[in-house]
């Protein structure tokens, strides 16, 4: 298991343990305190009410034609169920296009203050590792300051950005920076969009219009729209991407600050009622702290040790 993907999840793990605590290592009959407590644990972490309660009704069933289920027994079948509910929606990070074809467009949204830039500038070192041609475009032309950090972050990883004056037209900017991918023959094409609330609909019509003016170039653009959710809002985050699924083609979610939060439950919330795969996990403030989505590995991060 990732170290770096066991320490991120470390405080919705905490959580789960402290309603747990008096089950670890118990053997004989599993008693109705001892659903009880399962349940109360997955709701507290943000796994979801109606997730829990499946999943738990399923288990349990399983567990009870078991001649001696133990507490071990339950959380083994538990991994299972979770592994295989969050694989059904499963999604990799884009691989490089093949020679010629032009870049796989990116589009980054999300409200501000969810880490949006600092999580393109991971995935961008993430997505140049292997020697693939990285673009950033400074869409978030609302604020000078955005302009900037993206600039500061593009020079500390050696890529470029394409970029207009501060209050220009974002569209034209993505317009551009396609155009610049394509003559540079870049891999990928990163966009860095403004943060706004997803309640603000002049503003989110603006994403709307870029994935139209970059349509008329490609056709295929952009082939991932990324929203950037941050952990610590729980499930609060699913109204925020509701609404920008209502006006972009989301490809999957982004789900940054989990090693500050005990709500981890909430990645089997998204990609279970939203249908929306989570891409990658934010776990750390440096350019390395982003991990591609495992459900294994993710499943026995969390879980790690709640029943031994």
């Amino acid at each position: 298991m990732p170290e770096d993907l066991k320490t991120g999840l470390s405080k919705t793990r905490r959580a789960l343990k402290g309603r747990l605590s008096r089950w670890l290592g118990k053997k004989g009959r599993l008693s109705e305190d001892f659903w009880d407590d399962w349940e109360a644990a997955l709701i507290e972490v943000d796994l979801g009410v109606e997730t829990t309660l499946e999943l738990l009704e399923k288990v349990r069933g399983e567990s009870e034609r078991e001649k001696d289920p133990t507490p071990e027994s339950v959380r083994e079948r538990l991994a299972g169920e979770l592994t295989a509910l969050l694989a059904e929606h499963s999604r990799p990070l884009p691989a490089p296009p093949p020679p010629g074809t032009g870049p796989v467009v990116i589009m980054m949204t999300g409200v501000n203050g969810t880490g949006k830039t600092t999580t393109i500038a991971k995935l961008a070192k993430k997505l140049a590792a292997g020697g693939s041609r990285v673009l950033l475009a400074a869409c978030d032309t609302y604020r000078a300051a955005a302009i900037e950090q993206l600039e500061i972050w593009a020079e500390r990883l050696s890529l470029e950005v394409v970029r207009h004056q501060y209050g220009g037209d974002p569209a034209a900017v993505a317009f551009d920076a396609l155009q610049a991918a394509a003559a540079r023959d870049c891999d990928y094409l990163i966009l860095d969009t403004a943060g706004r609330l997803h309640t603000q609909g002049p503003l989110m019509e603006e994403l709307a219009k870029i994935v139209r003016v970059l349509r008329k170039t490609r056709e295929s653009a952009p082939e991932e729209a990324y929203l950037c959710l941050d952990a610590t809002f729980g499930r609060n985050g699913l109204a925020q991407a509701e609404s920008f699924a209502s006006v972009l083609p989301l490809t999957g979610v982004i789900l940054t600050k989990l090693d500050g939060t005990a709500r981890g439950g909430t990645v089997v919330s998204i990609q279970r009622e939203l249908g929306l795969p989570v891409v990658a996990l934010g776990i750390g403030e440096t350019p390395d702290d982003l991990a591609e989505f495992d459900p294994e590995e993710f499943v026995k991060a969390l879980l790690q040790g709640l029943a031994e």
